[in-house]
């Protein structure tokens, strides 16, 4: 008595392997207690993985919601293991008309960031377990409310017609990774046209200590430590020249283009902050980390004063 075919169209046999061992895996009580027997046909240019009912150790009543929910769970763990990839892909291409492999690929890393699936850190694969748990189980019950009515599946007529709510959702992530990789070609545009502009620009002072005071607040001191005052125009003048449509992180790039030295020295005890490597970026071999200099030492000791007045 068959139970239940799994059809697949216009896919590889390793694919065909991979959703009948989690079949199998999935069904392993009843396939183990010789209730149920699994078998992959190719024929037709089709893959069909076949579940039947062996006679009379088999009782629908008793069994069948347990191999309904086993046969959706592997369908879903598969669908997102195997298929998901490729419907992203598919809408970056065909959806959002970036046909560029190089382009797809990048986009793609922002889907899995977004779905919460690139990373090696403990937060990072607890939020995969979430976010993966959540849309596994949505399409299991999908897919076993299916199962119990239709005694045959189709891949790709289930993801088409079941499952609108899943294909929105890869839409919508799709949609916020494509704004990211526009905002992030645009920040690098950018940073490639300050790298210009510092590269032709001729230094004016030999060198500047650029003082991190902590978060936003930065000091920037001349050769013999002097403060150095920017000229306010030269600053606006550089930021309209330079920015045009976007709105620059900080005012201090600015004011180190304006002030143009030959070399920059950071002192900050936050080096992995943005400006900071912002900063680095666009200025490239002219800036040096201060490892920790008697500057720092003051730094820190003002801090402290600060701190101990609070």
């Amino acid at each position: 008595m068959k139970l239940l075919t799994i059809v697949m169209v216009k896919r590889s046999e390793a694919q065909a392997d991979r959703l009948l061992r989690l079949v199998e895996l999935f069904g392993e009580r009843l396939h183990n207690e010789n209730k149920i027997r699994i078998v992959l046909d190719r024929r037709n240019g089709l893959q069909r993985i076949e579940v039947s009912a062996v006679m009379p150790a088999f009782q629908l009543q008793a069994d069948g919601h347990a191999l309904y929910e086993a046969a959706a769970g592997a369908v879903a763990d598969y669908l997102l293991t195997e298929e998901e990839q490729r419907l992203l892909r598919h809408m970056i291409r065909h959806e959002f008309h970036y046909k560029q492999d190089e382009e797809t690929d990048s986009i793609l890393g922002y889907c899995s960031q977004m779905l919460g699936e690139q990373g090696d850190s403990a937060a990072v694969k607890s939020d995969k377990n979430e976010a993966y748990l959540r849309r596994k189980n949505k399409l299991t019950v999908l897919l076993t409310e299916y199962i119990e009515e239709h005694t045959e599946l189709n891949l790709d007529g289930f993801l088409r017609f079941r499952a609108p709510d899943y294909l929105n959702e890869l839409r919508e992530v799709v949609e916020y990774a494509v704004d990211e990789f526009v905002m992030d070609r645009q920040y690098r545009e950018f940073i490639s046209l300050l790298q210009y502009f510092v590269y032709i620009q001729e230094a004016k002072i030999p060198f500047v200590h650029l003082i991190h005071k902590g978060g936003n607040e930065f000091m920037l001191l001349g050769e013999h430590l002097e403060k150095i005052e920017t000229n306010d125009a030269d600053a606006v003048v550089t930021v309209e020249t330079l920015e045009k449509d976007m709105n620059f992180e900080d005012m201090i790039v600015s004011t180190l283009i304006s002030v143009s030295p030959q070399q920059i020295y950071i002192h900050t005890r936050e080096p992995d902050l943005q400006v900071i490597k912002t900063i680095r970026q666009i200025f490239e071999n002219r800036v040096e980390l201060c490892g920790y200099c008697r500057l720092c030492q003051n730094l820190d000791r003002s801090t402290a004063a600060e701190y101990n007045k609070g």
